[in-house]
């Protein structure tokens, strides 16, 4: 059975208790498929991604054929870090709801709205207006190049930068180190595994070391990195506290001995060798 997220996040814990390990986020207007009616309060669902956890009711739409509905019509993705849904195409109107990056939303045709605004359709049935600059399209590997694909994934990586480590998290609320690589990778249209790790069925291919490029994935033991080129690589750290850079090269700055030294993979979406 299929259920949206009425939530602007909704948690999924490893247990149905508020109080046990936050393991995952799912964002507004995303769609789960419930796997297990536990009780009156929780349900345990499976993510788009194969990701599975303990989800609150109350922050569900348990009715399957409006989900259904939803997860075909609802495409555009909000870019924006936090994006409020007004009443009113104007900057001076209520706000009906706060979305963060990531969430869906429908769009809907108006005639006499201002180029700048959208017209969008709450889960709830509602319309109310965002600005049409914060919206995008669900992008698709298959429309760009390489290289486009390469350079967008870290562009929208960096965009994250200094926002607060956060387990489990993957909002600008708060990210952890594989929240921060499957946002950048999915909001340019490409589904990888949530955590730090290459998993079959995915299309991330483990590739040599020495031919990683800009936008490839560095895996090191319970941690992941985007790369940038150059040995740089921006990440979420929990020693760090927060999305930053750092470098593989020694004589950089910005250089991490502990995770330098322990690189155990690369992982590409493109693995044929660069030409050199």
């Amino acid at each position: 059975m299929k259920s949206i997220v009425t939530a602007m996040i909704a948690n999924l814990h490893a247990k149905p208790d508020e109080t046990s390990e936050l393991i995952d986020e799912v964002f507004y207007g995303m769609t789960v498929d419930i796997l297990t009616d536990c009780h009156e309060d929780w349900v345990y669902v499976q993510t788009a991604y194969r990701y599975k956890g303990y989800c609150q009711k109350d922050d569900l739409l348990l009715d399957e054929k409006t989900a259904a509905i939803w997860h075909s019509e609802a495409q555009p993705i909000i870019i924006q870090s936090f994006a409020d849904v007004l009443q009113q195409p104007r900057i001076q109107s209520t706000k009906l709801m706060t979305l963060v990056k990531g969430s869906n939303i429908g769009v809907v045709m108006q005639e006499d709205v201002p180029e700048e605004w959208s017209a969008v359709q709450l889960v709830s049935g509602k319309i109310g207006y965002v600005r049409t600059k914060w919206l995008q399209e669900k992008r698709s590997k298959a429309q760009i190049t390489e290289h486009s694909f390469r350079e967008n994934v870290v562009e929208t990586a960096l965009s994250y930068l200094a926002t607060p480590y956060r387990w489990g998290g993957k909002s600008p609320l708060g990210i952890d180190c594989s929240g921060l690589c499957s946002m950048a990778y999915m909001l340019n249209g490409v589904t990888i595994f949530r955590d730090a790790k290459m998993v079959e069925g995915f299309p991330i291919v483990k590739i040599e070391k020495v031919d990683k490029q800009k936008g490839d994935l560095l895996y090191f033991p319970g941690h992941i990195a985007l790369y940038m080129g150059d040995n740089l690589y921006v990440h979420s750290s929990l020693g760090g506290n927060e999305v930053t850079i750092n470098s593989l090269d020694k004589q950089h700055a910005l250089y991490r001995h502990d995770l330098a030294t322990t690189l155990t993979e690369v992982g590409s979406l493109f693995p044929e060798k660069p030409k050199r």
